[in-house]
């Protein structure tokens, strides 16, 4: 196999999405479209990869990083000068270049490997990765020869009526010899209404030296779509995430709803789990196998053990341990690790925290820096007051501990193991193991007086 390498277009400034974001730099199911099309390159055995950057030239790097070799395109002037920025790097290299945009996220490996092999196959110079289209209205038609070659790209305004009823069309991603490649760049002009150097321009050069021109075509039309607004982001993003409810079904997952459930694309999720409507799994977050998540589940970030329950709750940067149960309502903060067998119940928020094997936080209450053990029972409206307004300060409950309803902890603080501490008490200092903490005005009865109260409250709204 001939050595691969890859330029990708990155250097438009993507007027029509009318955003501060450098377009490549939109996400598509939770990752940016430039990342979407290097996977694909890398994933169809492509070595090195040459990014064109220009306008957002910093952000691009920033997020891509030292994984790419770049190229800066000073001036916009055409996607023939985009790509001969790259000569200093590939220009004497010997192998195959694919070429593709930055803006294309639905392109699979297995298509610019189908490209490539298809390219190395027929002995060709250019290949074009083209898609069969019902309305190729507005593309490039491609015509072919009878031996099946490409005889030339026609515009859609230069089309005769018989080219115009052609399906076939230029995706804008090729495949190269690399060499002749770079040598027929030298040889593009400008001599045109927008005085820019057009890399279709190369294939016209390459047939006039008697060069072979192929064309290989994908599988699935929707591979082509190159995102130039939002319109066009949000059919990326439909078709994506019907790519990847596809495949998680396959899987083993069940999605009760795939057209109302968004997951990204470096979601993982287990066998037998069922994905209810309603629910976002985003990011790196990881579920495993015999889980129910939803409805309305929104999972940022997080790790989910095996045959947890997750309804109508929000977890980011949060592990739950197996058999876990979550929701409904609960907020799951970064920092929150559950172990196996906890319940975390409505209106329950956990921030930074790690919840022992087996226990309870069933309603109302907040848990915050904090470190607790096995099967606790924290009752309801119980807090934990960790912040001082200035510093955060940790509270530790020991195993077998029993926090009651409407409990004040204010950190720092530590309540032993088998401990009590009385319903709506204010804990400020240590509680021993096996004591009961009681901290709470002693209840006083006045006989008849709420009388008393109600005939002077009568009789100040009197006079007003």
């Amino acid at each position: 196999m001939m050595s691969r390498m890859a330029i990708m277009l990155a250097a438009g400034q993507g007027k029509r999405m009318k955003s501060k974001l450098y377009k490549v730099l939109h996400q598509v199911c939770g990752k940016p479209m430039v990342s979407h099309a290097l996977e694909a390159v890398r994933g169809a055995a492509c070595e090195r990869t040459v990014v064109i950057v220009g306008h957002g030239a910093e952000a691009v790097q920033a997020h891509l990083g030292d994984s790419v070799e770049y190229a800066l395109q000073n001036e916009q002037l055409g996607t023939g000068h985009a790509v001969l920025q790259a000569k200093p790097m590939l220009g004497e290299e010997d192998g195959v270049t694919v070429i593709i945009c930055g803006d294309t996220p639905l392109v699979t490996s297995e298509t610019i490997d189908a490209l490539v092999a298809l390219h190395e196959r027929e002995g060709a110079s250019a290949t074009i990765l083209t898609a069969v289209l019902e309305d190729a209205t507005g593309y490039g038609r491609i015509v072919r020869g009878e031996d099946g070659g490409v005889l030339r790209i026609v515009e859609q305004k230069d089309c005769s009526p018989e080219e115009a009823a052609i399906r076939e069309m230029n995706t804008g991603t090729y495949c190269f010899d690399n060499r002749k490649l770079f040598a027929a760049l030298g040889h593009v002009t400008n001599d045109n209404a927008q005085g820019e150097y057009y890399l279709t321009d190369v294939i016209g050069i390459l047939q006039s030296q008697g060069d072979r021109i192929s064309a290989s075509v994908m599988a699935d039309p929707a591979e082509s779509i190159g995102v130039n607004d939002r319109v066009m982001l949000a059919e990326a993003e439909r078709l994506m995430r019907a790519r990847i409810a596809v495949k998680h079904q396959r899987n083993g997952v069940t999605l009760i709803d795939p057209a109302n459930t968004y997951i990204d694309a470096d979601v993982t999720i287990g066998a037998d789990t069922i994905v209810h409507p309603g629910s976002q799994l985003r990011g790196r977050t990881s579920v495993g196998a015999d889980c129910v998540i939803g409805p309305q589940a929104d999972l940022i970030d997080a790790t989910v053990g095996d045959g947890v329950t997750i309804r109508q709750s929000v977890l980011e940067q949060a592990e739950v341990g197996d058999e876990s149960n979550v929701g409904p309502f609960a907020y799951l903060r970064p920092g929150t690790k559950l172990a196996r067998g906890v319940k975390i119940g409505d209106f329950v928020e956990i921030k930074n925290s790690v919840i022992g094997a087996g226990s309870k936080v069933p309603h109302l209450s907040y848990v915050g820096d904090a470190v607790v053990g096995a099967n606790v029972n924290i009752g309801c409206g119980a807090i934990t007051a960790n912040y001082d307004g200035y510093n955060k300060s940790k509270t530790e409950i020991g195993d077998n501990a029993f926090i009651g309803s409407n409990a004040n902890l204010i950190a720092p603080v530590k309540v032993g193991s088998g401990a009590y501490v009385v319903a709506g008490s204010t804990i400020t200092h240590d509680v021993g193991e096996n004591d009961v903490a009681i901290a709470r005005e002693r209840q006083v009865n006045k006989p008849g007086y709420a009388d008393k109260i109600r005939a002077r409250a009568r009789s100040k709204k009197e006079r007003e």
